[in-house]
């Protein structure tokens, strides 16, 4: 739910409708997170230094089942550094499914690779495992294979990470797992991102728990994590001066997020069950009217749902998805499109791709609907009402 502390804004009309409007996955706090913003103030560190970053990092790990962990300002951030230690250089090619967010890729672009995207699977929504065995393959008969594969969660659900390793490790292509939606899904029984090379988590406000911001970069290779760490803190020579033999980023994740995120990351079971519970309240709810479908969810995966995404088939529906959309919108509801695929963007309209077809029908039916745990059941009954009027059929 929004903030509640008291604040010069609370009181006024725009906070009261702000207030009143359902958001789509709005921050959730604990209680927890005021006494370790205190503790952190108090202490005097507010910095990307501290006892704080050192619990929160080991939190994290804790968590997703990573030995090692960078906190960062941002998720973004985390995967940039993931493309910096794997060596990533101008021309050379990334692979990522095309049904994401633009900061997949957007760091690796930004350093001169050349992004290529796959479809994906319509049992999960994530990269196709068998189209890219059939890509790789090609790649390597073409003698251009990509530097790097990123596998990527969308919506609380893991990617089928085993089958994209055993597809990569026959041609010795490092993956990377952007799991910034992922936190709290598991891939047979292990956490999402478990066993990529590196994987790059998100705590943004609208993330199923949050720091208020930043993000991490976790990995099994204590090496790859310290060359990270070295990068994040503007790749600072050992010396008593400032000496610097590469570049690097003022990357590291402040102790006052740390703070909050330490508070929130402590309640991260409980927000899959909760998330998972409106899940199920959304299809109780809506699964007798026609021509909408709901997220699937494969047998060898568990998904935290941190969002709940439906598809809608105008032609029994009654009306589409952006109408849809409108209606829970002049209700006061946020609800979203689902990603629209990088190949059609227009910064991308150049870029190779193969397939596609399942992501485009994706976007044109796909929308999500809000899932904060905040939410209380008069909310999504409320959401749930405003679908059935719009329902047509």
């Amino acid at each position: 739910m929004p903030l509640r502390a008291s604040a010069p804004w609370r009181g006024t009309p725009a906070a009261e409708a702000w207030t009143r409007r359902i958001h789509l996955s709005p921050p959730h706090l604990t209680g927890r997170e005021m006494p370790a913003l205190r503790e952190v103030l108090e202490s005097g560190w507010v910095a990307p230094a501290g006892p704080a970053i050192a619990a929160f990092e080991a939190a994290v790990g804790a968590a997703t089942g990573f030995p090692h962990v960078l906190a960062t300002a941002s998720g973004t951030a985390a995967l940039h550094l993931a493309y910096r230690v794997l060596d990533i250089a101008p021309g050379d090619e990334v692979w990522a499914p095309g049904f994401t967010f633009v900061a997949t890729v957007a760091p690796a672009v930004q350093m001169g690779a050349v992004p290529r995207f796959l479809d994906v699977a319509p049992e999960s929504w994530t990269l196709d495992p068998d189209l890219l065995r059939r890509e790789l393959r090609a790649a390597a008969q073409r003698g251009r294979l990509p530097r790097a594969v990123v596998a990527v969660d969308i919506y609380g659900q893991a990617t089928e990470l085993d089958a994209i390793l055993a597809a990569c490790d026959r041609w010795g292509v490092p993956v990377v797992s952007d799991s910034a939606e992922g936190l709290g899904a598991t891939l047979r029984g292990r956490h999402a991102g478990r066993g990529a090379r590196l994987a790059a988590f998100s705590f943004n406000g609208n993330k199923i728990v949050t720091a208020g911001g930043g993000g991490a970069l976790a990995a099994d290779d204590p090496v790859l994590l310290a060359r990270a760490r070295h990068l994040a803190a503007h790749a600072k020579d050992p010396a008593p001066h400032y000496q610097h033999s590469v570049t690097g980023h003022a990357y590291g994740m402040s102790s006052v997020l740390a703070a909050v995120g330490l508070a929130q990351v402590a309640a991260l079971q409980e927000r899959v069950v909760a998330r998972r519970a409106i899940f199920a309240r959304y299809v109780a709810g809506l699964a007798d009217l026609p021509g909408l479908a709901f997220m699937p969810e494969p047998d060898w995966g568990r998904a935290s749902r941190w969002l709940t995404a439906v598809l809608v088939d105008p032609a029994r529906f009654g009306t589409d998805r952006e109408a849809l959309r409108q209606a829970l919108d002049a209700a006061g509801i946020e609800s979203r499109p689902v990603w629209k695929p990088l190949p059609q963007q227009p910064v991308f309209a150049d870029a190779p791709s193969a397939g596609g077809a399942v992501a485009a029908g994706l976007y044109v039916g796909g929308l999500c609907l809000p899932s904060g745990t905040g939410m209380t059941m008069d909310e999504q009954d409320r959401v749930i009402t405003v679908i059935r009027a719009a329902c047509r059929a």
